[in-house]
């Protein structure tokens, strides 16, 4: 829906191109006024408060550049959108930068034009509508809200999020595993104008090399054997919202200049398509690994680098913000009463929390929710309060309290007495023991949960959550199946 009233200025040195962004405009119900050079626009602009400037990279007396940083400068709330030579990737990301709020790529696509001029009159409007920062989208989850902690590390990475959310911009979050790198890159769609837009975030290293085109891209019916329909992809599924791409460092180098390609231009060709799709995407992507060393070894793109990386956000691990610990573990605990279905909210013992403040919890968040989610189910369905030092005692081999856990660290030990090599992944490790455990007891009993349970020494309730965690399968015909 256009605003008739919104006011633009149109920044360009050749007349026909002007001339054909005044008219596309005059249609679409905007006031329009244009400028050929720097000097006209600054007239311009002493004489007229705008909604939005359209303003050539490259212009006889200057560059949109330095109009950019002048309107800073000048504290002034037009919304800029720059034009650019064709695949002129370092001129879009200096102008990203610079605060610009989008950039087109000459040749211009008319509908893309109308798209992003859209984009920022509505967003350019609701600023206007109300001198409060924009409020964070209180109905999706992982929000602004949802990242616990008050420590000054995270205070940064939350007023970060405040201040590029309503930017185009493409973000790089970096951090170790189980930082909350995806809570970050939520927090930034909810907090955008493309909130009520899809969310669709993908990990890259999950892919097979042989079907990411297909992924990304989407596949026509007829493309190959088996694509018996048209297909989308990741870009065409995100357009109007927000495309997150979790451990970018994983994907094939081949893979990268045909995902900079898609970002670059905004469009995508899908498997057996002979015509590109235009798709209007904001990427967030995150790693784990260092992605400018990769860029060094030549594992990593170095033209996708500095395009995904135009603005960056280090999220801190936990060992950096241990203060936080405590409001984390509150809130981590309701979440797993809430998804276990307990009528009680357990709280750590206090010699329990001083304990987990002190681990060096080396898989940060991730890592503590195991721990509690451990200690939950040692405790019991509905115990008030839990204490953690056991499992301090199971894995350091001192005296154990109670037959279960000397059953589970037994059964821990002999497992990884098996392996050479410590694992990789601790939460993946204990998943896969916990499944191969639980699968057990369920062929023993013919999958009587019931019994199974008995077996484990907890809950059918406790069983029935464990199972939908590690998504174990109940035959059709197995018994205690509702």
């Amino acid at each position: 829906m256009t605003t008739p009233s919104a006011h633009i200025l149109v920044i360009d040195d050749e007349p026909d191109l002007c001339t054909l962004y005044e008219l596309t405009l005059l249609r679409e119900g905007y006031r329009v006024l244009t400028a050929n050079d720097l000097a006209q626009a600054h007239s311009q602009l002493q004489q007229h408060q705008f909604d939005v400037v359209i303003c050539d990279m490259r212009l006889p007396d200057g560059s949109g550049i330095e109009l950019l940083q002048q309107l800073r400068t000048q504290g002034r709330s037009e919304r800029c959108i720059v034009i650019t030579a064709y695949g002129s990737a370092e001129n879009a990301v200096e102008s990203l930068k610079a605060g610009a709020f989008d950039y087109l790529s000459k040749p211009v696509d008319l509908k893309e034009f109308r798209t992003t001029v859209a984009a920022a009159v509505r967003m350019q409007n609701g600023q206007q509508a109300s001198t409060m920062p924009l409020k964070p989208a209180t109905d999706l989850p992982n929000t602004l809200e949802k990242m616990a902690g008050h420590s000054p590390a995270i205070q940064v990475v939350k007023e970060r999020i405040r201040k590029v959310a309503p930017s185009m911009a493409p973000i790089l979050i970096h951090g170790e595993s189980g930082t909350g790198k995806e809570l970050v890159a939520r927090a930034i769609h909810a907090n955008s104008h493309r909130r009520n837009g899809p969310w669709v975030a993908v990990n890259c290293s999950a892919i097979p090399e042989n079907l990411l085109e297909a992924e990304f891209f989407g596949v026509k019916k007829g493309a190959f054997t088996g694509a018996a329909q048209d297909r989308q992809g990741f870009f065409q599924t995100a357009h109007g919202g927000t495309l997150f791409l979790d451990e970018i460092g994983d994907l094939p180098v081949a893979m990268q200049a045909k995902l900079l390609r898609a970002i670059q231009e905004r469009r995508v060709r899908p498997l057996g398509s002979s015509q590109e799709e235009i798709v209007d995407v904001r990427i967030i992507s995150a790693s784990h690994k260092d992605l400018g060393l990769m860029v060094q070894t030549g594992d990593f793109r170095q033209d996708l680098y500095y395009r995904l990386n135009v603005i960056d956000i280090q999220m801190p691990a936990l060992r950096e913000r241990r203060e936080d610990i405590p409001v984390l573990c509150k809130t981590l605990l309701e979440r797993i009463a809430q998804e276990a279905g307990a009528s009680v909210i357990p709280q750590l013992h206090p010699a329990a929390l001083q304990y987990l403040c002190n681990l060096p919890l080396q898989g940060n968040v991730r890592e503590l929710e195991n721990l509690l989610h451990r200690a939950v189910a040692l405790a019991g369905e509905n115990a008030a309060v839990i204490d953690v030092e056991r499992d301090e005692n199971e894995t350091s081999g001192n005296e154990r309290t109670g037959h279960a856990g000397a059953m589970a660290d037994s059964h821990a030990s002999q497992a990884l007495a098996d392996s050479d090599d410590l694992p990789s992944d601790l939460q993946a490790y204990l998943d896969a023991l916990e499944r191969q455990i639980l699968i057990r007891a369920l062929d023993e009993s013919r999958f009587n949960r019931t019994l199974a349970a008995q077996k484990l020494g907890i809950s059918l309730r406790q069983i029935r959550y464990r199972m939908d965690r590690l998504q174990i399968p109940i035959p059709a015909n197995s018994v205690d199946s509702a």
